[in-house]
């Protein structure tokens, strides 16, 4: 369980933290404190427990127009506003020391004209651009662009950067344009999050979460881990922890499968439970982690 993480978003969450973390996990990811007294909490307990911090930009809610940094916006300005954001962050996250800092990837996400996206959540309209109107050309260039940055920033503030996967088009799976970059900065990993490449897969026809696991796992230092149930054309359960009771035929996402992609691929990844586990009982939050660390370690049947 040394690479077991939970989330704190909002606040830092005392109850949460008694009952989810475990002794020995590594970490806890924070998001969108609202107070500046959370963050004391969470330097505090980090020093008093010996865990690290990750950070899902952007720790300090309300501080900036866009909750996720549209680094790859096409409109000048918004993208430079972006960096200007995250730079300012970065600054004050240096006396947390953060293990990692995550963005998402690519923000705007490159919707693909072709699919139906109306089960997909978005804040609002600058969240998402179509791929008829955003080309591979402008995406190669402001990867370069960021990649370059980032790894340069990882340097000067000490972290690692983490790309999490936002809705993906076939500029990402379907060319070597972000593998390329993540052997180009080894210092750069990604995140892969369970429930949205389900999502994605359920909406979209032309897309293979397990293809996507396959290719993308090796670059991973982080995955994501909950389950999403989608039935009769919507989403019934979002951010539910995932157990080996759930079957797929019933909606849910195939995740041992999942989970075996992953461990086969990169057995070392840091496992984050992005759940909210108030959903279920002590007795299955204990059954979902040991289910989860047996698969991890290959010993599950």
């Amino acid at each position: 369980m040394n690479r077991f993480m939970i989330g704190q978003y909002g606040r830092f969450d005392y109850n949460k933290f008694r009952r989810d973390f475990k002794p020995g996990f590594y970490g806890i990811e924070a998001c969108l404190f609202e107070r500046e007294e959370d963050a004391e909490h969470l330097l505090k307990e980090a020093g008093d427990h010996g865990f690290r911090i990750g950070i899902h930009f952007p720790l300090r809610a309300g501080r900036y127009k866009h909750r996720d940094a549209l680094l790859l916006s096409d409109d000048k300005g918004t993208r430079e506003a972006a960096y200007a954001d995250v730079e300012q962050e970065l600054s004050y996250l240096r006396r947390l020391r953060p293990d990692y800092v995550l963005f998402h990837y690519p923000k705007p996400v490159i919707m693909d004209d072709r699919v139906d996206w109306t089960l997909w959540r978005f804040s609002d309209r600058s969240e998402y651009a179509w791929e008829s109107e955003y080309s591979l050309e402008t995406l190669r260039e402001g990867s370069e662009q960021l990649f370059e940055w980032l790894d340069r920033k990882s340097r000067e503030y000490d972290f690692t950067p983490v790309l999490e996967l936002d809705g993906l088009n076939r500029y990402l799976y379907g060319t070597d344009l972000l593998e390329s970059l993540l052997c180009r900065y080894p210092g750069i990993r990604l995140c892969l999050d369970t429930g949205r490449l389900y999502l994605q897969e359920r909406v979209d026809p032309y897309f293979d979460a397990k293809a996507v696991l396959e290719a993308y796992a090796p670059y991973a230092k982080l995955i994501h881990l909950s389950n999403t149930n989608i039935a009769e054309g919507r989403v019934r359960f979002n951010h539910y922890p995932v157990h080996p009771d759930q079957k797929p035929e019933e909606g849910w996402a195939p995740m041992e499968d999942y989970l075996r992609i992953i461990a086969a691929r990169n057995p070392a990844v840091q496992i984050l439970f992005e759940h909210n586990s108030a959903l279920i009982s002590d007795e299955e939050l204990a059954q979902c982690y040991e289910w989860v660390c047996e698969l991890m370690n290959g010993i599950s049947s």
